[in-house]
């Protein structure tokens, strides 16, 4: 008698949800864009993608805190791996990795790392808030000794950025100043064909 008691007391409820069809089944997210062509939230259907010439910024804000450049390079990798930029994204990732490391290490407040696609060049700036520029491409970073931790970011941005510099910003109505130290680089275009291959 206990022993039914028991049994009507814990019914398995795993049934009841293994065989549940009432809810659709999950929408695959493998393919480049979402399948079906309608928004699972709102019925309305997904814009168009962008053309790849046409101009995009995405921007990011951490806190100071050690994780925050990892975070920044998964998000700029995950943006250039999905807009077809995936020749340049070694070279942002190193130089935008030296420069949000930067700011986490030597300023006591929040960043940001921005970027900005027009065609056809890639423009990543790093926002801190720091006023303190440090020396700009024109005169030539003092060599780091060959022993040091550190000091070998603007070497950096001078061999792999196309162009890099950077503007201290006063504080103002929108908050505090600081500074934004910025590169850009730019995707190879190939030649255009010969005029006999476009007349033939």
């Amino acid at each position: 008698m206990n022993t039914d008691q028991n049994t009507n007391r814990n019914p398995r409820p795993a049934a009841t949800y293994e065989t549940d069809t009432s809810h659709p089944a999950p929408v695959s997210l493998s393919s480049p864009y979402l399948s079906p062509s309608l928004d699972l939230l709102s019925d309305l259907p997904h814009p168009p993608p962008l053309p790849f010439t046409s101009p995009w910024h995405y921007e990011l804000h951490f806190p100071c805190d050690p994780r925050g450049p990892g975070i920044a390079r998964l998000t700029l990798r995950a943006v250039l791996d999905a807009h077809g930029l995936a020749q340049l994204t070694d070279r942002a990732e190193l130089l935008a990795s030296e420069l949000a490391t930067n700011s986490v290490r030597h300023t006591k407040g929040p960043a940001s790392v921005r970027l900005q696609w027009l065609h056809p060049v890639l423009r990543v700036s790093v926002w801190d808030m720091s006023p303190d520029l440090p020396p700009m491409s024109g005169a030539r970073p003092t060599e780091a000794p060959p022993h040091a931790d550190g000091g070998r970011g603007l070497f950096i941005l001078d061999a792999v950025a196309d162009r890099w510099g950077g503007c201290a910003i006063g504080e103002g109505v929108c908050g505090p100043g600081g500074k934004t130290i910025w590169f850009e680089l730019r995707l190879p275009v190939p030649p255009p064909p010969p005029a006999s291959a476009l007349a033939a």
